[in-house]
C-alpha cells in the first residue's frame, strides 16, 4: 500500500488502545486516519468481534468502505461493508455506518453483542447524532462493556475536552502531509444586493483562469449548486467539466464527481460534504463562497431546518487545506481579508442549537438522561422537548417512554411526523415528505393542499414550481409508506393537526386574519392569503416571529375535524382570571383545546374562593394602596424587632396567607379601591403581638381632653399635630417608651405655629411670642398669659363674650 502520512503513529495507536481501551487521534484531512485506523486495529487482533466506524454522511460512508476493501483487494461485501439508512452490504470484519445506524444499535443491543471497537471519523463535526452515540457508547463500556475499544478521531477539534470525558483517554497526534496553500481574498467586499452564485460564478471564472489543476468549489446546497452551474456553462474553456457534488445526488454522479478526469480540468461544486473525509483526487484549487448549511431549531417549523451560515475559521482552513494535498495550491476566499479575521474560530455544536425532541426521545427509550456529553444539550430546550413528546403520547406524564413512543423512534423522521404517519398511515406519507423537505412552491399561498397538488404536477395557481425539491419529495414518499397500514380517511388539515397539535389556530374576533395558537402564541394570515377567512387552520410553518408569527404554510380544518381526532384533549374548563383590559373578575365556563377557546359562557354560579383567587391577581397587577391609618399601622410594626414584615414585596409575595380572606366580595378595580387594607394587616399579628405593639408603639396620644390623636412613626420621631389650645395645662412632654412625640402645636385656622419636643419649655419661652401674635388673629380662642394652669379646649369662646 501507498505509505501515507499516519502511518508512523499506527503502533503507538494500537499500543495505547490495548493498554486502555479508549484512544482520541488527532489527524489533518489527508494524512490517513479513515483508510488505515480501522485496518491497523484489525490487524492488531485487538479484537476478534466487528468493527464498526461511523461516518458523518452517506456518500462518505459508502466511499470510505470502498477504498477499505479496496487496500484489501475487496470488493465491499466480503471482510469490509457498509450500512445507511436504505442500503446495506455486510462485512463480516469492518462495517462503516451513518451515525443514526449506530443510535439503533444501541437502542437494540445496549451491549453491542458481536462488536468489539467502535471508531468515530470526523468526530470534529460535532453532529448531534455523533454526539448521542459516543455518550451511549461510552455508558455501554462503562456499563456492560469494559473490553469495548472507543476510538474518537478527528481533524480539528481540541482533542483535550474529548479525551477529559473519556476518562483521560490517551492522545496520539498525526502531523500529516500538506503541500502549502497561497491563500486570495477579496480586494473589496461583495456589493450589497449581489448574488451569492453570481459572485461565486465569476470568481471560479477567475481561479480557472489564473491556475492548473482540478477546481474545487463550496457552496452551501444544492439549489446554489444548480444556479452556479448554470452561470458557468459556455464561460469556462472548452476542456472544463462540471461535477456536481451534494448528498442527493445520484450516486453514479457522486462518483464521477470524486473520480479523476481522463482529460481536461474538473470543476466540483460542492457542499461541505467534501470538507473532511473525501478524497478528491486532482484537486489543486479550491474557491470556497464561505457558507455552510447547518441544523438549527426553527421555531417557525418547529423543528430543526438547514440554515445558511459563515464558516468558521476552523471551515475555511479545511476547505483551503484540500488544495495542498498533492502538490502546492490556491485557495480563492469570497470574502476580504478583513471579513477573515471576524469568522468565529469554531462552528457551535449541533447540540447547542438544533431541535431536541428526537434526543430527548433516543434519551427515554435509553432509560436514562444521565449521560456524559461533550456539550450538555441545554436544559430548557431539552423541556420543551420532552413536553412536545408528552403531547404526542411518546412519553408518559412521568417522562418514561410509551408504546406509541417506541413507534415513533423506528421512523427515521422527526417525531411530530413520525407521529402523523403511525396514526395517519401511508395517506400521510405524501404531507410527511413534502413537510420534511423544502416547499416546491416559491410566491404561492400557504394552503398546504396547492403543494401537494404540485407534487402530483396538478397546480396551475401563482408562484414558482421548485421541481428539484418536488423531486426529492416524490423520492421519499414509497420509502416513508413502506410498512404502513391503511388507515381511515383523514383530511390534510387533520393530518397536519397531528404533527402540530400546538399550531391548530383559531381566528380572533376582528378583520385582520389573526390567530391563536393553541400552543398559546399568536400568529396572522396575509389579508390576501386563500385561508384568511377561515375559523379554524393548522399552521405548519411560522415566521419564528417570537410575538406574532406570520403563517408560511397551513391547511383548513373543520371544528368537527378536530373533534374527530382530538375529542380526548377537548374539555370544558371553569375559568375564573383576573382580565387586566377589564379591570375585574371574569368567571366563564369555557370548552378548550390547549389555549383555543371554542365555546364560552357565563359561570354564574362561581365560588367565592375562585373569584377571591382571582381577584388576587388583580391586586398583584394594581399593586397594594394604604389608607393612612394602614400605613400608620406598618410603619408602628417596622419600629418592632419580634413582628412580621410589613414591606410590599414581602405582603405581596405572601398574600395567599394574609390577604385572601379578606377578599370576599371584592371583584373589581373599584371595589380594590374602596377596600381598607388595615383589619387585614392587624390580623397578621396574634393577641401577643398586638399587646407588645400597643404598649411600646401606641397608635394613639390621648389629650387631656380624652380625644385620641393618631401617632405618626414615618419620621425621625414619632410625631402628633393637635391644635395649641388642646394642651393646655399639659407640664409634663408626652413621650413613646423613652422617646419624646415630636408635637405640631396648630393655630385656630390648622396652620402650624409650633414644633417641639420639649412642651415646657415651650410654655416657659416661646408661647409669651405666639400667643402676642395669635391675640389679634384669632380674639375669640383663649390665649392664657399661663397655659400650664389653663383648661384645654377645643372651642372659641361665644360671640359677644
Amino acid at each position: 500500500m501507498t505509505a501515507l502520512p499516519i502511518d508512523p503513529i499506527l503502533p503507538a495507536l494500537t499500543a495505547a488502545l490495548a493498554a486502555h481501551g479508549r484512544a482520541v487521534l488527532q489527524a489533518p484531512p489527508g494524512a490517513g486516519k479513515t483508510t488505515r485506523a480501522p485496518l491497523a486495529i484489525l490487524n492488531a487482533n485487538l479484537t476478534t468481534d466487528r468493527i464498526i466506524m461511523l461516518e458523518p454522511r452517506r456518500l462518505a460512508a459508502r466511499a470510505a468502505a470502498e477504498r477499505l476493501a479496496d487496500s484489501l483487494g475487496e470488493k465491499p461485501g466480503q471482510n469490509i461493508g457498509y450500512r445507511m439508512r436504505g442500503d446495506t452490504v455486510p462485512g463480516a470484519q469492518i462495517e462503516v455506518v451513518t451515525e443514526g445506524i449506530l443510535t439503533r444499535m444501541l437502542q437494540s443491543d445496549p451491549a453491542l453483542s458481536g462488536i468489539g471497537a467502535v471508531i468515530f471519523d470526523e468526530f470534529h463535526e460535532r453532529s448531534l447524532n455523533a454526539d448521542l452515540g459516543l455518550a451511549l457508547s461510552w455508558e455501554a463500556r462503562s456499563v456492560l462493556r469494559p473490553d469495548l475499544l472507543l476510538l474518537v478521531m478527528s481533524a480539528t477539534l481540541d482533542a483535550a475536552p474529548v479525551a477529559a470525558m473519556l476518562d483521560d483517554a490517551p492522545i496520539i497526534t498525526s502531523e500529516g502531509r500538506a503541500f502549502p496553500v497561497t491563500r486570495h481574498y477579496l480586494d473589496k467586499a461583495t456589493p450589497k444586493g449581489t448574488r451569492l452564485e453570481t459572485a461565486m460564478a465569476e470568481l471560479i471564472i477567475k481561479a480557472v483562469g489564473e491556475t492548473q489543476g482540478g477546481v474545487l468549489a463550496f457552496l452551501p446546497g444544492e439549489g446554489e449548486i444548480r444556479s452556479v452551474a448554470a452561470a458557468l456553462s459556455g464561460n469556462l474553456p472548452t476542456d472544463c467539466q462540471i461535477r456536481p457534488l451534494y448528498g442527493a445526488l445520484p450516486f453514479k454522479d457522486q462518483r464521477a464527481a470524486i473520480a479523476p478526469v481522463k482529460s481536461g480540468r474538473k470543476i466540483v461544486l460542492s457542499t461541505s460534504i467534501a470538507e473532511t473525509s473525501l478524497t478528491i483526487e486532482d484537486i489543486r484549487v479550491v474557491v470556497d463562497a464561505g457558507r455552510a448549511r447547518r441544523a438549527r431549531f426553527d421555531p417557525g417549523a418547529g423543528m430543526s431546518r438547514l440554515v445558511t451560515e459563515r464558516v468558521s475559521r476552523a471551515e475555511a482552513t479545511q476547505r483551503a487545506g484540500r488544495a495542498g494535498r498533492v502538490a502546492p495550491g490556491d485557495a480563492y476566499c469570497l470574502w476580504t481579508k478583513g471579513e477573515d479575521g471576524a469568522l468565529p474560530g469554531f462552528a457551535p455544536a449541533e447540540i447547542e442549537a438544533a431541535d431536541l425532541t428526537g434526543l430527548a426521545l433516543e434519551l427515554a427509550l435509553w432509560g436514562s438522561d444521565d449521560l456524559a456529553f461533550l456539550t450538555p444539550p441545554p436544559v430548557k430546550a431539552l423541556d420543551e422537548a420532552r413536553g412536545l413528546l408528552q403531547s404526542l403520547g411518546a412519553l408518559d406524564a412521568g417522562g418514561r417512554v410509551s408504546d406509541h413512543g417506541h413507534a415513533l423512534a423506528k421512523h427515521p423522521l422527526h417525531p411530530r411526523l413520525a407521529h402523523m404517519l403511525q396514526i395517519g398511515g401511508q395517506q400521510a406519507a405524501p404531507l410527511a415528505a413534502l413537510l420534511a423537505g423544502r416547499d416546491p412552491l416559491r410566491g404561492a399561498p400557504t394552503d398546504l393542499t396547492l403543494r401537494l397538488a404540485a407534487i402530483n404536477g396538478q397546480y396551475q395557481g401563482p408562484g414558482t414550481v421548485h421541481h428539484a425539491a418536488i423531486s426529492q419529495i416524490k423520492g421519499e414518499i414509497p420509502r416513508l409508506k413502506k410498512g404502513l397500514p391503511p388507515r381511515p380517511p383523514l383530511t390534510t388539515g387533520q393530518l397536519a393537526a397531528l404533527a402540530y397539535p400546538d399550531r391548530v389556530g383559531l381566528r380572533r374576533k376582528g378583520d385582520d386574519p389573526r390567530y391563536i395558537l393553541s400552543g398559546g402564541k399568536g400568529a396572522y394570515l396575509d389579508g390576501a392569503d386563500t385561508l384568511a377567512g377561515e375559523r379554524l387552520i393548522v399552521a405548519t410553518d411560522l415566521d419564528g416571529n417570537p410575538r406574532e408569527a406570520k403563517i408560511r404554510q397551513a391547511a383548513t380544518i373543520t371544528e368537527g375535524e378536530l373533534r374527530a381526532i382530538y375529542n380526548d384533549q377537548i374539555s370544558w374548563q371553569e375559568i375564573c382570571l383576573w382580565s387586566r383590559r377589564d379591570g375585574r373578575v371574569l368567571a366563564r365556563k369555557q370548552e378548550r383545546f390547549g389555549a383555543l377557546v371554542l365555546d364560552d359562557r357565563v359561570w354564574a354560579d362561581a365560588p367565592d374562593s375562585a373569584i377571591a383567587l382571582a381577584m388576587l391577581d388583580g391586586v398583584r397587577q394594581l399593586g397594594l394602596q394604604f389608607s393612612p391609618a394602614a400605613a400608620r399601622f406598618r410603619a408602628r410594626v417596622a419600629l418592632l424587632d419580634d413582628m412580621p414584615a410589613m414591606d410590599e414585596q414581602t405582603l405581596l409575595d405572601t398574600a395567599e396567607n394574609w390577604l385572601l380572606p379578606h377578599l370576599s366580595g371584592l371583584r373589581s378595580r373599584d371595589d380594590w379601591k374602596r377596600f381598607d387594607l388595615l383589619p387585614a394587616l392587624r390580623a397578621m399579628l396574634d393577641w401577643g403581638q398586638m399587646q407588645r405593639l400597643d404598649q411600646r408603639a401606641p397608635a394613639h396620644f390621648e389629650t387631656p381632653l380624652g380625644r385620641k390623636v393618631p401617632i405618626d412613626y414615618d419620621g425621625a420621631a414619632p410625631c402628633i399635630t393637635l391644635r395649641l389650645q388642646e394642651m393646655f395645662g399639659v407640664t409634663t412632654h408626652p413621650v413613646v417608651g423613652h422617646t419624646p412625640l415630636r408635637v405640631t402645636l396648630l393655630s385656630p385656622g390648622q396652620k402650624p405655629v409650633q414644633v417641639t419636643q420639649d412642651i415646657v419649655g415651650f410654655w416657659a419661652s416661646s408661647y409669651a411670642d405666639v400667643r402676642r401674635d395669635m391675640r389679634g388673629r384669632y380674639p375669640r380662642h383663649p390665649w392664657p398669659e399661663d397655659p400650664t394652669v389653663a383648661a384645654p379646649t377645643t372651642r372659641a369662646k361665644p360671640r359677644g363674650t
